[in-house]
């Protein structure tokens, strides 16, 4: 039997609903990645220059990149065994989870959809993927 997986994404978190026949499995996987970086203190604060200020940032940033990888990671593991998969959500994580999933060719075959799409509750997104797959 086919297995589809529609899958809510942003920075902060993933939803999975999977739909095999008429049993549906709804997944939240948290990215626990850190939040952007902000300077405390005002401009100059304690002595700080600005030049740190932008170095902590990107060292900051990096450490952020590294951390999306492993969740998108996590989240295409979650993904294996589905016969198609639709991707959804309001920011560039889509995107980016869709240039890893390339990058497994595989997984990559059975992307459908990438769409924009804005945070719904749990029950108006099991419906939105069960319409999008027709079941």
């Amino acid at each position: 039997m086919k297995k589809n997986t529609g899958l809510w994404i942003d920075h902060k978190d993933a939803l999975l609903v999977s739909i095999e026949g008429e049993s549906v499995v709804v997944q939240r996987v948290p990215s626990e990645a850190e939040s952007h970086f902000r300077p405390s203190g005002g401009w100059k604060s304690s002595g700080t220059s600005v030049a740190q200020s932008i170095s902590k940032e990107q060292t900051a940033d990096e450490s952020r990149k590294h951390q999306y990888q492993a969740f998108y990671k996590k989240v295409m593991a979650l993904l294996g065994d589905s016969s198609g998969i639709a991707l959804f959500g309001p920011g560039e994580a889509k995107i980016e989870l869709a240039k890893a999933i390339s990058k497994v060719g595989s997984l990559h075959e059975k992307v459908k959809a990438v769409e924009v799409c804005d945070r719904m509750t749990e029950k108006q997104f099991i419906a939105k993927v069960k319409s999008f797959f027709v079941i």
